[in-house]
């Protein structure tokens, strides 16, 4: 339910990343829950920030940011999630320097408490925030400032909305194909309403851990 829905507009995702563009980009999955966590990086300065960590997988993206040899500036979360606890307060002791960020929105502890048309810098990049409630109040969308690329969350799915488990094994879309193609976003505002309103989905299996977890960023103590 907690991936970050990558959008990149008229080009190829390894065209916009490899190894010859300024921005570092990988994207990593964590399978109990879904998720998808993006490491975003400036070449030249090597300061990064990590969109959704997950806690199971923050030693594994820690490794990454070292074997990588970036600097993690914040670990950021798109919303406060309901399926898996969130990485961003393990990593800022797996990688001190990095902040914990998520929306004042969400209630929730944090480091850094960030709002719609603020933005987070790394380097010669910028996130550009943007509210996106929906999902839940506090949901915010980062924009790449040169409008590339768009992390959503559970805001916008690949062809839905609100779940990331029925993607059919697609990882990477763009603003236009959602706009025509998506089920969801093709109905009227009126028709939109009922379907979310009878979805009728299971409660997460980790909801009762997560939320609470999440609320204080993830670890038992909250960060100072």
């Amino acid at each position: 339910m907690a991936a970050a829905a990558l959008r990149v507009s008229g080009r190829q995702l390894s065209q916009h990343s490899g190894a010859g563009a300024p921005i570092l980009l990988r994207q990593m999955f964590e399978p109990k829950s879904c998720t998808y966590t993006y490491l975003l990086g400036d070449r030249a300065s090597r300061e990064a920030i990590l969109i959704d960590p997950v806690l199971e997988t923050a030693p594994r993206d820690a490794q990454l940011v070292r074997e990588l040899g970036l600097r993690l500036l914040y670990a950021v979360n798109t919303h406060c999630h309901a399926d898996h606890v969130t990485g961003s307060g393990l990593l800022r002791s797996l990688l001190p320097g990095c902040q914990s960020v998520i929306s004042r929105l969400s209630g929730a502890q944090a480091d850094l408490h960030i709002e719609d048309g603020q933005s987070i810098h790394f380097g010669r990049f910028a996130l550009e925030i943007r509210a996106s409630p929906g999902h839940t109040p506090g949901c915010v969308t980062f924009v790449l400032n040169d409008h590339s690329m768009a992390f959503t969350g559970d805001a916008l799915l690949i062809r839905g909305c609100g779940r990331t488990d029925f993607q059919q094994g697609l990882t990477v879309s763009t603003v236009e194909e959602e706009r025509t193609l998506n089920p969801r976003l093709t109905l009227s505002c009126e028709e939109f309403v009922k379907v979310m309103d009878n979805l009728n989905l299971p409660r997460p299996k980790q909801i009762d851990v997560a939320v609470p977890a999440n609320m204080r960023c993830g670890v038992q103590t909250p960060p100072s």
